[in-house]
C-alpha cells in the first residue's frame, strides 16, 4: 500500500476546518450529523431523514458537505460515457402503475425492434465513438428466454468490442421464468454471450407497501435483491437506482439508499447509484390518481444527491446525476451537490419521454464538457466501469473559495433557473 500523500492530507485538513467554520449559522442537530460524516462515521437511516428536511443554512451546509465528500472520494473530475438507448420493444403487460411507456401488441404505436435493427444501432452507436449500448424493454408476451440471449448475440456480431449494458431485474426475472431456469443460470448464460454489465432499474422504492402500490405483479424488493447479488457473485456489475417524488417519503429514501448500502458491502458490485426523479407529465399513476406528487421538488432533488452521497460514502463512489429526467442545466447543479457523473450522451430515449419528459434524448460530448467544465469540475470521458477513455483540456470555472457560499449560491442558481419547480 502506498503511504498517504502528506500535502494531500493538508489540503484535507484545510478545507475540512474551511468547512466546519462554515457550520456557525446551521442548526446543532444537523451540524452535529455532517460534523460525524466528515470525520468518517457512517450516515444512519435516521439522521438520513433528518437531512432529507434540510432548509436554508442546514441545506447550503448539507450540499457543501456532499461536495467536500465527493472531491474527497473521486477528486475534481466528472464525468459522461457515450451510449446508445435501444428499447427494443415497448410492449409490456405487466401494469405498473407508474410508467407512461408500455402499450399491447396490438396498439397502432406498439414497437418491436428485430435482431438486425438492434445491432444496426449499436453498429450506428460505434461509429459515432459510444463504448456502450444499454438495451432496455418491455416484458412481450410472445418473446421467450432465448431472445435476451439472441441480442447479445446479434451486437456482438456486428460489432464485437461494444460493452452491453443490459436488462433490468424485471428483464432477468422474466427471461429465466421463461428459460425455465434458475436466475443464476439465465445470467450465467447472458455473461457467456457478451453481457457486460446491468442497470439496476425497476427498483423503484425497495419497500413493500410503496411497491405493492406501484406496481401491480412487479418482482418484490426481495426477488429484485435477489437478482442484484447473485449477478454480482456471478462478478456482472450493476447499478443502482431510486425513483421518488411520487407516494414516498423521506423515511422510504432513506431505507431504500441503506438497502443499496448492505448489498455493496456484500458484494461490491455496484458501479454508481443513479437517483431518478418521478416523471409525471403522462404517468397513468398520476393522472389517474389526484394523491400522487408531480415528481420531486428542486431541493429534494438537491437533497437526494446530497443525502446518497453521504450515505453511500466509501461504498459506491459514483453519484450520477440524470439529464434525461432532470434536464440539462438542472442535472448541472447537481454537480456542486454531490454528484459526479452525468450519465450518458444516450442518442435515443424512449421511457422518459412516453412519461411525458421534456429534455430531449441526446446531448452530444461538446456539451457534455461544457456542462461539466461550466460546473467547476475537470471533463472526462468514461466507459461502463469508469475507467477513464479521455480526459479533456478544457478549464473548470473558478469555483467560490467558501463553500457553504459556494452552496448558497448553488441553491438560489437552482431555484432560479428552474422556477422553483420540478
Amino acid at each position: 500500500m502506498n503511504a498517504p500523500n502528506i500535502l494531500s492530507l493538508k489540503s484535507d485538513a484545510a478545507a475540512r476546518r474551511q468547512l466546519l467554520k462554515g457550520f456557525a449559522a446551521v442548526s446543532l442537530p444537523v451540524r452535529e450529523i455532517l460534523s460525524a460524516v466528515v470525520d468518517g462515521e457512517e450516515l444512519s437511516e435516521t439522521d438520513a431523514v433528518t437531512l432529507f428536511s434540510a432548509e436554508g443554512p442546514d441545506l447550503d451546509a448539507l450540499i457543501a458537505t456532499a461536495d467536500f465528500i465527493r472531491e474527497r472520494a473521486v477528486g475534481n473530475q466528472a464525468s459522461f460515457v457515450i451510449t446508445r438507448n435501444i428499447n427494443y420493444t415497448n410492449v409490456c403487460y405487466m401494469g405498473c402503475k407508474f410508467c407512461g411507456f408500455a402499450k399491447r401488441k396490438d396498439d397502432e404505436d406498439a414497437e418491436f425492434l428485430r435482431l438486425e435493427e438492434i445491432a444496426k444501432r449499436a453498429e450506428e452507436a460505434w461509429n459515432r465513438g459510444a463504448t456502450e449500448v444499454c438495451i432496455q424493454g418491455g416484458l412481450h408476451p410472445d418473446i421467450d428466454g432465448t431472445f435476451y440471449r439472441e441480442i447479445l448475440k446479434a451486437i456482438k456480431a456486428r460489432v464485437p468490442a461494444m460493452h452491453i449494458h443490459a436488462f433490468s431485474p424485471f428483464e432477468i426475472w422474466f427471461g429465466a421464468l421463461k428459460s425455465k431456469v434458475s436466475v443464476a443460470e439465465f445470467i450465467q448464460d447472458l455473461i457467456d454471450h457478451g453481457l457486460g454489465s446491468m442497470p439496476g432499474t425497476a427498483a423503484e422504492i425497495l419497500d413493500v407497501e410503496i411497491r405493492q402500490q406501484l406496481t401491480r405483479d412487479k418482482l418484490t424488493t426481495e426477488q429484485w435483491v435477489e437478482i442484484i447479488t447473485t449477478a454480482h457473485q456471478l462478478g456482472l456489475p450493476t447499478t443502482a437506482t431510486i425513483m421518488y417524488g411520487h407516494i414516498d417519503s423521506p423515511e422510504h429514501w432513506a431505507a431504500h439508499i441503506g438497502k443499496i448500502r448492505d448489498i455493496q458491502k456484500q458484494t461490491g458490485g455496484f458501479t454508481e447509484f443513479v437517483p431518478l426523479g418521478f416523471v409525471h407529465y403522462e404517468s397513468p399513476l398520476y393522472v389517474e390518481n389526484g394523491d400522487v406528487r408531480p415528481g420531486p421538488t428542486p431541493e429534494e432533488n438537491i437533497r437526494m444527491h446530497a443525502v446518497s452521497r453521504l450515505m453511500l460514502n466509501g461504498w459506491v463512489d459514483n453519484i450520477q446525476a440524470s439529464w434525461v429526467k432532470m434536464g440539462p442545466e438542472y442535472a448541472q447543479q447537481m454537480l456542486r451537490s454531490g454528484a459526479n457523473d452525468l450519465g450518458g450522451t444516450l442518442m435515443n430515449e424512449s421511457i422518459s419521454r412516453a412519461a411525458g419528459g421534456k429534455n430531449g434524448q441526446e446531448i452530444v460530448p461538446e456539451d457534455m464538457v461544457r456542462m461539466i467544465a461550466e460546473a467547476g469540475r475537470q471533463p472526462v470521458r468514461r466507459n461502463t466501469l469508469y475507467d477513464v477513455v479521455q480526459a479533456y483540456d478544457y478549464q473548470p470555472a473558478r469555483s467560490a473559495p467558501n463553500l457553504i457560499a459556494r452552496a448558497s449560491a448553488c441553491s438560489l442558481e437552482l431555484i432560479a433557473t428552474t422556477g422553483g419547480a420540478a
